[in-house]
């Protein structure tokens, strides 16, 4: 007998999934610290402030900005980025119920 496999995912599980693969890189969670840190949006080359390549945080900010944990508007000859802070909070939440459901039972695998 086999066990059915699991293809539908919850939207919990979508998130945590997508929020993971957004900051899977040492530099993605730099750069969020970084925004994280300002009281304001970031108006400049976000390269000069990291010790990597403008090509480089063109890719990480485009996954960040794609998973929805930053925000960015051009206002030329700049762009602006911020943390998504709605999107932030969403975050927060999903894996405070990710990891909350994975330690609440008693742990017997030694």
């Amino acid at each position: 007998m086999t066990t059915p496999v699991k293809t539908d995912y919850s939207e919990d599980e979508k998130l945590v999934a997508m929020y993971s693969k957004a900051m899977g890189h040492p530099a993605r969670i730099a750069i969020l610290n970084y925004l994280a840190s300002l009281d304001t949006c970031f108006f400049g080359d976000i390269f000069e402030v990291l010790p990597i390549s403008k090509a480089t945080v063109s890719q990480h900010l485009t996954e960040l900005k794609n998973a929805g944990l930053i925000q960015g508007t051009i206002e030329s000859p700049k762009v602006k980025y911020c943390i998504n802070t709605e999107n932030w909070k969403m975050a927060k939440k999903v894996f405070e119920r990710f990891f909350s459901q994975c330690c609440s039972k008693v742990n017997v695998c030694k």
